[in-house]
Formats: C-alpha cells, sequence, structure tokens
C-alpha cells in the first residue's frame, strides 16, 4: 500500500489499523533543537479521542502517546521521531456481520477491489482513527510555527442545516473546545447539539463544515506551479475522512461575482500596503500575501448508521443491513483537531522550506 507518508521536509508517515495493536507513526525531517512539550501533544490528543465529546463514539481509548526516538530531554534531536498510540478498547467482534458484506458509502468494496482483502475491523486501515497520528505530528508542527507567530484555529461553522452566521473575526475562537460541538458560538451550538441528538435518536447521522483560519502566516510561503500553498491545503484536508468538499476564500461564491466585486484591492495605510478585502482567502498566486487564511470544509454525514439499508455481499447477493458498533452520529466535532493538525503539517513543511532555501 502506498500514500502512507505526507510532506516533503516535515515529513509524516503513519501506520496501524483500527482494531490492531497500535497505531503509530514516523515525522521525518523536523529541526534538532526544537522544545517539545509532550503534555500539549497529549492535549491536543485529547480533543480529538473517542469520548472527548458527549457527542461522539463511546469508544473509550485512552489514546496515550509513546515516543520511542527523536527526543531527548525534551528537544528534537534531528532524528526521527517515533510514536506509538496503543488500541485499547478494540472489540473485532462488533465487525464479525460485516466481514464479508460491503457496508454503503465505507471504502469495503475499493479495498476489496483494489487489495484483494481487506480488515473489515472497524475499515483497518481506512478508520479515521489513523487521524490520531496526524494529531500527534500536527502538535509538534505547531511547536516549530510558533517560533513565527503562525496560529491554526478551525471551529464547526455547521451542522445539518444549523449554521453560524456571525464572521469569524467576530467571535471568540479560543472558546471553540468549551463546546462538546466545537463550535465558538455558544448560541448555535446549542441547536447544533439538539440537531445531533436528534438524529442519534433516529439511528442516522448529520453532516457539517470546519472552518479554519490561519493567522500570522508571512508572505510568501507556497510556490507558483504545483506546490502552491492552496493546493496543498486542498490536499491536505482531502486526505481526510470524510471530506467532500475544500474551498478557499470566497471559494464558489467566486462563480458568481464580477472582477471589479472579487478583486481585492490595494492601497496605501502607513505607508504600508493593505488589502480593503480578502476574497483571495490569503493565498495569492499560490503564494501567502500576509493576510488571514482562511478556508471550509464540507464532511459528509457519517456513513455508519443503525437504520437498514440495502447492499450486497461477497457472493453479490443483495442483503439488508443493520450496522452495529460504536459509530460518531456526526463526525465535524471530533475533526475539528485533525483539520488543525493537517494546516501546522502543510505550513510546517512549506516554512523549512523557505528557511533553507530550497525551494
Amino acid at each position: 500500500m502506498a500514500g502512507n507518508s505526507f510532506g516533503s521536509i516535515f515529513k509524516l508517515t503513519t501506520f496501524g489499523e483500527s482494531h490492531g495493536t497500535a497505531i503509530g507513526g514516523i515525522i521525518d525531517g523536523c529541526p534538532a533543537g526544537l522544545t517539545v512539550d509532550s503534555n500539549y501533544v497529549q492535549q491536543c490528543l485529547n480533543q480529538r479521542k473517542p469520548g472527548s465529546t458527549s457527542l461522539g463514539t463511546s469508544r473509550n481509548e485512552g489514546d496515550e502517546v509513546e515516543f520511542l526516538s527523536g527526543l531527548f530531554e525534551n528537544k528534537t534531536t534531528g532524528t526521527p521521531i517515533g510514536f506509538i498510540i496503543k488500541n485499547v478498547d478494540s472489540r473485532p467482534k462488533d465487525y464479525t456481520k460485516i466481514k464479508d458484506v460491503f457496508r454503503p458509502s465505507h471504502a469495503d468494496f475499493t479495498y476489496e477491489e483494489k487489495y484483494g482483502i481487506r480488515d473489515y475491523r472497524g475499515g483497518g486501515r481506512s478508520s479515521a482513527r489513523e487521524t490520531a497520528c496526524r494529531v500527534v505530528a500536527g502538535a509538534i508542527a505547531e511547536q516549530l510555527l510558533k517560533i513565527s507567530g503562525i496560529s491554526v484555529q478551525a471551529y464547526v461553522s455547521s451542522v445539518g442545516d444549523v449554521h453560524v452566521k456571525t464572521d469569524y473575526e467576530s467571535l471568540d475562537l479560543n472558546k471553540t473546545y468549551n463546546s462538546p460541538v466545537r463550535c465558538p458560538d455558544p448560541h448555535i451550538a446549542e441547536f447544533m447539539i439538539s440537531a445531533i441528538e436528534k438524529v442519534r435518536s433516529e439511528g442516522d447521522s448529520l453532516g457539517g463544515v470546519i472552518s479554519c483560519v490561519i493567522r500570522n502566516c508571512p508572505a510568501g510561503l507556497g510556490e507558483p506551479v504545483f506546490d502552491k500553498l492552496n493546493a496543498r491545503l486542498a490536499s491536505a484536508m482531502m486526505g481526510i475522512n470524510a471530506v467532500k468538499a475544500f474551498e478557499i476564500g470566497s471559494g464558489f461564491e467566486a462563480a458568481g461575482m464580477k472582477g471589479s466585486e472579487h478583486n481585492d484591492q490595494i492601497v496605501e495605510s502607513g505607508g504600508k500596503m493593505a488589502f480593503l478585502s480578502n476574497n483571495s482567502g490569503g493565498i495569492i498566486g499560490g503564494i501567502s500575501n500576509g493576510q488571514d487564511i482562511l478556508f471550509r470544509l464540507a464532511f459528509k454525514p457519517t456513513a455508519s448508521i443503525s437504520l437498514k439499508q440495502k447492499t450486497v455481499n461477497k457472493a453479490n447477493e443483495s442483503v439488508e443491513l443493520e450496522l452495529e458498533g460504536r459509530h460518531d452520529p456526526c463526525v465535524v466535532p471530533r475533526a475539528v483537531p485533525i483539520v488543525e493538525a493537517m494546516a501546522k503539517l502543510v505550513l510546517a513543511d512549506f516554512y523549512l522550506l523557505r528557511r533553507t532555501n530550497i525551494a
């Protein structure tokens, strides 16, 4: 299986399956001498782990990260950083009924077609459990980015048909994790919670949108052709389980605008240049322009639902399926730290590219 690594200089390779012994990763390219707060890494993991929100799965994983190499006296040594997260609450028996059945909108059929074999225990390698490794790497990348003051904050901006209508600049994003739905607008968060609890009681699920803002990113990160900063962010985000769409800046709304409406006009302000708007989302020509970088992700409804669904088995026989197991009725609350982590990995990569003058 190819495609288990992400990044050029700051590179993460992950391994493991949902109900295997452990998941883990190797981070290569992290500079030596970086102070790593392992307690902060664990804190980030706690924000993603099962049970981190009352609206998620009942799977009870401690998600305690154990570093195997690359750190000495809380500093990076420049060698590969190896780590594992043991699976302590796996229940492979929950999936025995589906070992020969293809679950609708899961990777079961495509894995079977590609490899001729699949780990049916919670989806194996295709499970979102793997994303815990990304959060570990993202937390270390964040400590590298803090050197230049770059910050990344994501939040749930919609669940089903419930939307946050307030601009991100008017929200206190530091309160995002105070809410079980990871929404910084407490009034809207209550409606989101009600919507999720309703579909959970019905055995169904909901999708949603996560918005993300990157602040204090200096101008000049990104390459103008194949390695555009926005292209790498899109690749990183579309690689997250259940993501169906990515848009940056004005996104799809740009298609209905005139150039005179969409152009971010430039003026002089206090001896410096300034933009009158940010329809570009902080990136022009694939390169950061110093403004806030703004993007949004659409997540599909959780594919694992307990309602009866039509499908087929390996013998191509029609069957009706009622899924068992522990599943999130809406994935977006637990996906917020994953979105933040992937953005940090992209930025750390471009930060090192620029610092080392490789590009």
